[in-house]
C-alpha cells in the first residue's frame, strides 16, 4: 500500500485494475437491484474510510456519538467487531472481552456508554440492538462505507494526513474505492480529513462537503481504573511504548511531539490479540507502558504488574462540520416526529 508512485507500486497496477473492475461491478449490481440493500427503521449514519489502515474512523465514531447525544439523539453503534474470535451477535458491555466483541467496539462502548452490538452482518447487529433498546433513534455504523447491504442514510468518509496516497487502488495504492467516486459508487455526504497540525496531503474535491479535523493527544494519560497522569510527568520517567494499530508510527510521532520518548517502542499489527501483547511485554515486567486506548482494553485483561497508561486521541471538529452533520440528519430528528429512514 503505497503513498507514492515510485517502484515497486507500479508492479501491482494490474491487480489494482482487476480490483477496481470488481468494485465497479459490485456497485452496478446494487444500483440495478440485483444485490439487496436492507433498510432499518431508524436513520443509519455510516462512518468509514476509503483508504486502508488507520484513517481514524473509531475516534470519529466516538466524537459523532458524543455530539449526537448532546443534540438530543439516543444513538446506538453497530459494527462487525473486526478481530474478534466469535461470529454470533453480541451486545458489547464495558466488562466484555475484546477477544469476544472486538477491541474497537469495546472502546466505543466504554467511551460513550451507548448500546453497542456486533455481528458478522451489520444489519443483523442493528436489528438486535433496536430489539434490545427500542429507545434508540439513530444508529452509527463503525466502518461500512463499502458495505452496501445496509442502507446508509448519511455517509461520512474519513481520511487522514496521507490524503489519497498515490491515488491508486489497492494493492498498488491506499484506496479501497476510487476517489473521486466513479460510476455507480455512492458519493459520501460528508468528508473529514483528520490531520496533525500542518501535516496533511489535501484530498481532491469530489462533490462532498469536506472539512479538516485536527487530531492530537490528550494532555493526560488514563489508566484502566480511571486514574490520570499528565503526559509531562510521563516524559520525565522511563516508559515503554506499545501500539497494536494500523499506523503505530503515527502514534509514536505524536508521543515524541508531546515530549514522551518511549524506550523501547513496540509496534504490533492492527488488532493484535492479548497473547501477542503479553509476549511483547514479557521481557520487562516492571517498567510502565504507554499505549493507545484500543490497546488498553486488551492489556487490562492481562493483569500486568506494571502501570499501563493510555493516551486518548482528541478531535477538534469545526462547528461547521458538526452543523452539516446535524443538517443531514435533521429530517429524522425526534423533535420533528418519528420518521423512518
Amino acid at each position: 500500500m503505497a503513498v507514492s508512485r515510485s517502484w515497486p507500486a507500479p508492479l501491482f497496477l494490474p491487480l489494482s485494475w482487476l480490483y477496481g473492475l470488481l468494485v465497479a461491478c459490485r456497485h452496478r449490481l446494487y444500483r440495478a437491484g440485483w444485490l439487496r440493500t436492507e433498510r432499518l427503521p431508524v436513520p443509519v449514519l455510516v462512518i468509514g474510510n476509503l483508504v486502508a489502515g488507520g484513517a481514524g474512523k473509531t475516534p470519529a465514531t466516538i466524537a459523532v456519538v458524543q455530539h449526537l447525544q448532546r443534540r438530543g439523539w439516543t444513538p446506538g453503534v453497530i459494527s462487525r467487531g473486526h478481530g474478534r474470535t466469535s461470529t454470533v451477535v453480541r451486545a458489547v458491555h464495558p466488562a466484555s472481552s475484546a477477544q469476544d466483541v472486538g477491541d474497537e467496539p469495546l472502546l466505543i462502548a466504554r467511551r460513550t456508554g451507548v448500546p453497542v452490538f456486533v455481528a458478522s452482518q451489520r444489519a443483523e447487529a442493528g436489528r438486535a440492538l433496536l430489539d434490545a433498546h427500542p429507545a434508540v433513534n439513530v444508529l452509527v455504523c463503525d466502518d461500512g462505507l463499502q458495505h452496501r447491504a445496509l442502507h446508509a442514510t448519511v455517509r461520512l468518509a474519513v481520511f487522514d494526513d496521507r490524503g489519497v496516497g498515490n491515488g491508486w487502488l489497492l494493492p498498488a495504492g491506499l484506496l479501497r474505492e476510487p476517489w473521486p467516486p466513479q460510476g455507480a459508487q455512492p458519493v459520501p455526504d460528508l468528508v473529514w480529513q483528520q490531520t496533525r497540525a500542518g501535516s496533511a496531503s489535501p484530498i481532491p474535491v469530489a462533490g462532498a462537503k469536506a472539512w479538516t479535523v485536527t487530531r492530537r493527544l490528550a494532555p493526560e494519560a488514563v489508566s484502566a481504573n480511571g486514574q490520570t497522569v499528565p503526559l509531562q510527568q510521563l516524559a520525565r520517567q522511563p516508559v515503554r511504548g506499545l501500539a497494536g494499530i494500523a499506523r503505530p508510527e503515527a502514534f509514536l510521532a505524536m508521543l515524541r511531539q508531546a515530549g514522551v520518548e518511549p524506550r523501547p517502542f513496540i509496534a504490533l499489527p492492527d488488532h493484535a490479540d492479548a497473547d501477542a501483547l503479553r509476549e511483547a511485554l514479557a521481557d520487562d515486567p516492571h517498567t510502565a507502558v504507554i499505549c493507545t486506548e484500543k490497546d488498553l482494553v486488551k492489556l487490562t485483561e492481562l493483569g500486568l504488574g506494571c502501570p499501563v497508561w493510555a493516551v486518548p486521541l482528541e478531535l477538534d471538529v469545526p462547528a461547521e462540520a458538526l452543523q452539516a452533520l446535524d443538517d443531514a440528519l435533521s429530517a429524522y430528528h425526534p423533535a420533528h416526529g418519528h420518521q423512518t429512514a
